[in-house]
């Protein structure tokens, strides 16, 4: 199915594999991969099930449209990938242990971590040969959504643009919400939320898009009917096709608008 979808991801015309990028707290294991030619830097932030063959394989969908792409494993502070046994990731009876596994190591993301970590992923991908030393795209998966929209508030010179797919926890009532900083944003933001989503429902929804309507961000926000969290990922359990789809058209439409 994956090859139907993508025919184009499979192209011989890219360099690609695993580097170790520096960071302030260590090194995160990654995922590289260049298009021939070269072509903006967009850094794809994963879903809290780390590094894996979805997560490179939804790489080199977004390469083979002439874009390089970095794929850090954002939980790197907890070893290199893989980190957790994901054999039964389709089974969401057991997702629960493996949250239990997940979770401390995504505590441990503060923003100010997460502004250090995206810094230098960015410095690392622009410093390829081939790859415009200009601002990146982000696009973010779940928690990496989450990521995402605290680095474009943290480095608004640095990324030009983000788009969260199922991102959790974006608008709450904690000090630090992300949504209390949008107004720090001057690039282009989407948001592909998931209709069935406990960790972003519709009033939380509904708090994001009112923060960035009074900051005067240039944003769209979108609910994919009938999609769980996580609806991205073949992977898993909450996959929808049609969720993935639709992702993919917003997410191209939104490189080419920045490219």
């Amino acid at each position: 199915m994956a090859a139907q979808r993508f025919p184009d991801r499979e192209r011989s015309d890219m360099r690609k594999g695993m580097v170790d990028v520096a960071t302030p707290d260590g090194v995160a294991d990654s995922y590289l991969v260049v298009p021939d030619g070269g072509g903006p830097g967009v850094l794809l932030f994963m879903d809290a099930f780390g590094l894996r063959p979805r997560i490179e394989e939804m790489a080199d969908a977004i390469a083979a449209r002439g874009f390089a792409v970095l794929a850090p494993n954002l939980l790197y502070r907890g070893g290199r990938a893989p980190q957790f046994d994901l054999a039964d990731l389709g089974d969401p009876d057991k997702r629960g242990a493996l949250f239990g596994q997940i979770m401390p190591l995504i505590g441990a993301l503060t923003p100010a971590a997460i502004a250090a970590d995206a810094g230098a992923y960015i410095d690392f991908l622009t410093a390829q040969d081939g790859v415009e030393a200009g601002p990146v795209v982000i696009t973010g998966y779940c928690m990496g959504g989450k990521n995402a929209l605290l680095a474009i508030e943290a480095l608004p010179s640095r990324v030009k643009a983000i788009a969260s797919f199922h991102g959790g926890r974006l608008a709450t009532d904690q000090p630090d919400s992300p949504h209390l900083s949008v107004g720090k944003i001057t690039g282009e933001v989407y948001f592909g939320h998931a209709d069935h989503d406990h960790s972003m429902d519709a009033d939380q929804i509904k708090l994001l898009e009112n923060a960035l309507d009074e900051a005067g961000v240039t944003y769209t926000s979108e609910v994919y009917e009938g999609a769980e969290h996580g609806y991205t990922m073949t992977d898993t359990a909450a996959y929808q096709e049609a969720g993935e789809r639709r992702h993919w058209e917003n997410l191209f439409a939104l490189l080419e608008r920045t490219r």
